[in-house]
């Protein structure tokens, strides 16, 4: 044994004599009396290491504080140790716990420990500590299963995540005194079902940023229910509870009323958009249509003039040209000017084609842009909700202050000579958003006062607004989506990025140039797209206050790193090549403003973003756009002028007589032929044809033309199984429904026709023309027109030619594909079906089935084995976008809550019987005409089925949220049996009448109601006092909130009115002409207002006691009145009494008596006056009048 070994043999001996001695051990019997010791303490000194523990094999306590040690180590040799603190020590490291197996309870607090570990193997601990040492990231807690309390207060964390998600019984959890800054790190706790104590800020530790944030404790309850205390409150009162639910509830359906509203506004651009490319084509497809007429007169004439023999028989001899070519030696061969003309004409119908296309191309620019744009709104929409409010996005216009500035700021900084080689011109500001983050603005200001309140920091309360700066940022295409980058700045802030060798890789990069800060994403969008050079157009930054405080140059040609610029909080580096006084004083020159820099700043708390700006770049050499007014007009002349060139060239055809009646003589003489039975090719293009009556009798007829006639249905192209060839395009065709029997049908062309139904076309066409080749079908009103090509090659697989594009073997088998998953089969069920049991508790706006579906992942596999009753324990269903025609295989999905069927080809709701306890249904983009079959979901409380052709409402269960968005709805009848109904969506729909109001009455619970874009809003005055009125429960009408003053102005424009809707609710009925008495008493009634008086010509008697009219007013045009009860009204005059408008001297005098002017009344109109003012005789029917007043009108009527 060495010196030292011996001197430390020494020291632990004498550590041992202090420890038996701190508890009453003798040392020279530690050896005995050890053995069964169950408990040992070491307060404060005296136990530097520890050692001795070998001597306690029996322990089951270890208490060391306030002591030495730096490591744990001498547990070997304790195996049954159930409870350890090492606790205010210097610890660095978990570790020595290895043999502690049976360890329940761990306190390690006040160390300086930084990272969680090598505690994988205490399966049994149940209670946990590490409070007060210098932990970043929870992690290594994931086989702790068993633990029930943990203590993580006043570390350095952040991020929660999902780091706990597998301690299950975990009932406390303190994490006070942290870095939590977001209510998302929040979120998970939610999964911690058995937790009832949280602290997050309590007493004895600094608050987390996100305790100060609004909403927090609301946010906390929502997520966590079963919580009892949080920061040491007592929360577990039902009323706090429900308090939160009801706030978290109202905000969801605020939010989910702005993302309708974005959605709404994308609709509404896409109408104006699609009416837009409406007009646009118009030009083009009349010039199209034009120029294939004639096309097509060629193609036949130039048929009838081959050296072949008619279809007849006969020789085709072309009499039907302007000059006779037997007679006009000049015109020389006809064949060859007929296939020059032709060429011309093909030549414009390909311009007119690219025409099409371009317009096409514009429409699909704009929508996805508007698209793009919507998306955005909805992703910061939900930002905001799971922020609680405290990430919150302003859309600012032109006469906010603050916009003008953003666009003020960014042009001072746009470099014109730095865009030259790019042809732009200049730079235009669309958009302005303004950032507000609670969060993030403290932790900026907090920054701030910590650098102000540090003396080294070289910043003080004189000089630091001098180290403020407005710099930009553009997210790097070549490492992140533009999009998310900013969603991800916006509400987390800036974080390190890394960069070139040559530059920064711990900093945040950031220019107030423009052009530095554009380059990266101009070179990548130029480097990547084969498109215009413009494809840059539009751009985004990001605007942030910064604090660049002590700042230096880069230094060149050294390693960039932060430990190199010590006390400097950023770095720059010129991008000016010359020096400022060289560089010339031209508008627009970057000289005009500060120096052009790249900056680098080192902490991302000090960079703050503010605003975003959406700008566009203006080109030198702008192209006009496709759908400008000009452009159209200069496209349509020139195109007139080569059109007309064309059409007019030699040979010019006659007109030929058109048939409107297809019989045995009409058939020869346009085949030329003398038998109908040799009759092989058919052409009757261009004629007025709408029925092929007889055509079946062809049974040689191989080929048959009927463009550009009449046709509505193809039904008498039937059983002719000899055709190969039939040209129905420029039609009015809007089915195949009709066509049969024809086996050997190779092309098939159905050009410029009405056709929208792409399933129900195939599936004729797979029946009835199974040896189809060439399908042309362009150009139709198809529904989901993106969707078309594939869903035909799916059914059709003997295509080798779709719209005059091959298919390849690849699409082909895409296609089929699809096609196959187009049922409900087992494998769609296990792959799209969930089994929760509950609605995860997350501030999301997706309905619960998608939610399932993104949160959790599929409780079975295709491979695994299935148990028998495998569909019992299906809970949600989302079979969106799959392409399904019919609910099928869904009846032993009892326990179904939610589920989805959206984009779908659905036409009748059913097969959903079995699913009894269905709570949210959706089938938004199917074709369902009623809602049969769903009056037994009893549980059924969500149903959307917006965009599809509903035209009634009925049959509905109870539900509590409805949406019809989109549909053909034209009355809300029906609607008033839903008692529950809380929300109600019914945009865009046919509802025109003031009376279904009425039908919403008594519906006292709904909060929320959108009618926006139905006829309605246009036909009646004052429509939104008047449904604020008749509906006072709600809090929103067409995506609105209800101001008070609104129902004030309601209640003092329509209460006590008396008009047709007030009559039909009364009555049930709307035949006003029926009646013939009518009585209203008691009824609050103070204005007649029955018009129009003809509705209620056969009105005989009315009653009217008890009610508060004070003149006759509408009642004296009702025509036929004989008896008429008004008895306790307070009736004052005839017709309805002028009001006076006095001056306020005039008021003062009235009010004051003493003045001598009290009894002024010669601006109050004389009864005399007004009763002869008109002689004519109103009520000329009446009979009987009954006008009984109360005795107060009396006594009124006296002192007047």
């Amino acid at each position: 044994m060495t010196h030292s070994e011996r001197q430390k043999h020494r020291g632990d001996e004498e550590v041992v004599k202090d420890l038996c001695a701190a508890n009453g051990v003798s040392y020279e019997r530690a050896a005995q009396d050890g053995a069964g010791l169950r408990s040992l303490e070491a307060f404060f000194s005296g136990f530097p290491r520890m050692v001795g523990l070998s001597l306690f094999p029996a322990l089951q306590q270890l208490t060391v504080l306030g002591q030495d040690v730096e490591h744990v180590e001498g547990l070997q040799d304790c195996p049954l140790l159930r409870e350890l603190w090492v606790a205010e020590c210097r610890l660095t490291v978990i570790s020595g716990l290895q043999s502690c197996l049976q360890l329940r309870k761990l306190y390690l607090y006040d160390n300086d420990i930084s990272e969680i570990a090598n505690l994988e193997s205490q399966v049994n601990l149940e209670v946990l500590w590490l409070n007060n040492n210098r932990i970043a990231r929870i992690q290594g807690l994931n086989t702790l299963q068993s633990l029930k309390e943990l203590n993580l207060a006043d570390n350095i964390i952040e991020k929660i995540g999902h780091s706990l998600d597998h301690n299950v019984s975990l009932e406390n959890l303190n994490l006070s005194g942290n870095k939590i800054s977001s209510f998302k790190e929040l979120t998970p706790l939610a999964s911690l079902l058995h937790l009832k104590e949280l602290a997050l800020m309590d007493p004895t530790s600094r608050p987390n940023p996100v305790c100060l944030l609004f909403n927090y404790a609301t946010h906390v309850l929502f997520h966590a229910p079963g919580l009892r205390r949080l920061d040491t409150y007592d929360v577990s009162g039902r009323q706090i509870k429900e308090a939160a639910e009801s706030t978290v509830m109202k905000k969801m359906m605020y939010y989910n009323m702005r993302v309708r509203g974005a959605q709404r506004t994308l609709a509404e651009t896409r109408r104006s958009l699609t009416e837009r490319k409406g007009i646009l084509l118009q030009f083009p497809e009349e010039s199209v249509r034009t120029l294939t007429y004639v096309l097509k007169d060629l193609e036949r004439e130039l048929a009838w003039l081959t050296p072949q023999r008619s279809a007849g028989g006969e020789p085709a001899f072309a009499n039907s040209v302007n000059s006779d070519p037997d007679t006009d030696d000049s015109l020389g061969p006809v064949e060859p000017k007929i296939l020059l003309k032709m060429e011309k004409l093909k030549e414009r119908l390909r311009f007119w084609t690219g025409r099409l296309q371009e317009i096409e191309a514009w429409f699909e620019q704009e929508l996805a842009q508007a698209t793009n744009t919507m998306r955005r709104t909805v992703r910061f929409l939900t930002m905001e909700l799971e922020s609680v409010g405290n990430v919150r996005l302003e859309e600012g216009s032109a006469t906010d202050s603050w916009f003008s500035s953003c666009s003020d700021l960014l042009l001072s900084r746009f470099s014109h000579p730095d865009y030259k080689k790019h042809g732009v011109a200049g730079v235009k500001v669309n958009r302005v958003v303004r950032i507000h983050n609670s969060a993030l603005r403290l932790r900026f200001e907090d920054k701030l006062h910590a650098l102000l309140a540090t003396e080294d920091s070289g910043v003080t309360s004189k000089n630091y607004r001098r180290c403020l700066d407005h710099l930009f940022y553009a997210a790097d295409p070549e490492r992140s989506s533009e999009e998310d980058e900013t969603l991800s700045i916006v509400e987390r802030g800036f974080e390190p990025v890394g960069q070139n060798q040559e530059l920064l890789r711990e900093a945040v990069p950031l220019s107030n140039s423009l052009s530095v800060c554009e380059q990266p994403r101009i070179e990548y969008v130029l480097r990547h797209s084969k498109l215009r050079k413009d494809t840059f157009r539009n751009g985004q930054i990001i605007v942030s206050k910064v604090f660049v405080g002590q700042s230096m140059p880069i230094k060149e040609g050294e390693p960039m790193d932060e430990k190199i610029y010590p006390n400097v909080h950023s770095v720059y580096v010129n991008v000016d090549p010359k020096p400022r006084a060289a560089l010339s004083e031209a508008p627009g020159d970057p000289s005009c403003s500060p120096r052009r820099r790249r900056w680098f700043v080192f902490d991302p708390e000090l960079v703050l973003p503010e605003y975003i700006l959406y700008f566009e770049y203006l080109f030198e050499d702008q192209e006009e756009d496709v759908a400008s007014a000009h452009h159209t007009d200069q496209t349509s002349s020139n195109g007139v002028f080569a059109d007309r060139e064309a059409v007019d060239m030699e040979p010019v055809l006659k007109a030929r007589p058109k048939l409107l009646v297809l019989d045995d003589k009409n058939l020869l003489k346009a085949a030329r032929a003398s038998v109908l039975s040799q009759i092989t090719v058919l052409n009757l293009h261009g004629n007025s044809l709408s029925r092929l009556k007889g055509i079946s009798r062809l049974t040689a007829l191989r080929h048959l033309t009927i463009s550009f006639n009449k046709f509505s249905r193809l039904d008498d192209v039937s059983h002719m199984p000899g055709l190969e060839f039939l040209d129905a395009s420029f039609n009015q065709v809007e089915t195949l429904q009709g066509l049969r029997g024809l086996g050997k049908l190779t092309q098939l062309h159905v050009r410029w026709n009405r056709l929208s139904n792409a399933r129900e076309e195939a599936a004729a066409l797979r029946k009835h023309a199974p040896a189809l080749l060439h399908l042309d079908a362009r150009h139709n009103c198809w529904k989901r027109p993106a969707a078309v090509r594939t869903l035909i090659l799916g059914r059709l697989t003997t295509l080798t030619h779709l719209d005059d594009v091959m298919v390849t073997e690849e699409e082909a088998a895409e296609a089929a594909r699809v096609a196959a998953g187009t049922q409900i089969t087992q494998a769609s069920l296990l792959t799209h079906s969930r089994a929760g049991a509950e609605r995860p508790r997350s501030l999301s706006l997706l309905p619960t089935v998608q939610l399932l579906c993104v949160l959790s992942p599929a409780p079975w596999g295709l491979s695994r084995e299935l148990e028998p009753n495998w569909t019992s324990k299906i809970t949600a269903l989302n079979l969106d976008s799959q392409r399904i025609s019919k609910l099928i295989n869904l009846e032993r999905l009892e326990n179904l809550r939610w589920a989805s069927f959206n984009d779908n080809d659905i036409s009748k709701v059913e097969g959903l019987g079995g699913c009894v306890r269905l709570e949210e249904l959706s089938l938004n983009d199917n074709s369902i005409s009623t809602l049969t079959g769903l009056s037994n979901l009893h549980c059924l409380i969500k149903l959307s089925v917006d965009r599809n052709q509903l035209s009634a409402l009925e049959q509905l269960p109870g539900l509590s949220f409805l949406s019809v968005e989109s549909n053909c709805i034209n009355s809300l009848r029906g609607i008033q049996g839903l008692r529950s109904l809380c929300e109600l969506y019914a945009a865009n729909n046919h509802i025109s009448t003031s009376r279904d109001i009425y039908h919403l009455k008594g519906l006292t619970n709904i909060i929320i109601l959108d009618l926006y874009g139905n006829p309605l809003l246009e036909k009646l005055e004052n429509y939104r006092i008047y449904v604020v009125f008749h509906v006072p429960s709600l809090k929103a009408l067409d995506g609105i909130a209800v101001e008070m003053n609104e129902s004030e102005s309601a209640k003092d424009i329509f209460g006590g009115r008396l008009n047709p809707d007030m009559v039909a609710e009364r009555l049930g009925h709307s035949s006003y002409t029926d009646i013939t008495f009518l009585s209203l008493q008691s009824c609050s009634i103070r204005v007649v207002d029955l018009s129009p008086a003809e509705a209620f010509s056969n009105l005989r008697s009315l009653n009217l006691d008890h009610n508060g009219l004070t003149s006759f007013s509408g009642l004296v045009y009702l025509p036929s009145i004989k008896a008429l009860s008004l008895n306790y009204n307070h009736i004052e005059s005839i017709l309805p009494r002028q009001k006076v408008h006095l001056t306020n001297r005039q008021l003062l005098y009235s009010k004051v008596h003493s003045s001598g002017y009290g009894q002024q009344s010669s601006s109050r109109p004389s009864r005399e006056a007004g009763a002869t003012a008109s002689l004519e005789p109103l009520m000329g029917s009446l009979e009987v009048c009954m006008v009984e007043v109360p005795v107060d009108c009396i006594e009124l009527v006296k002192r007047e």
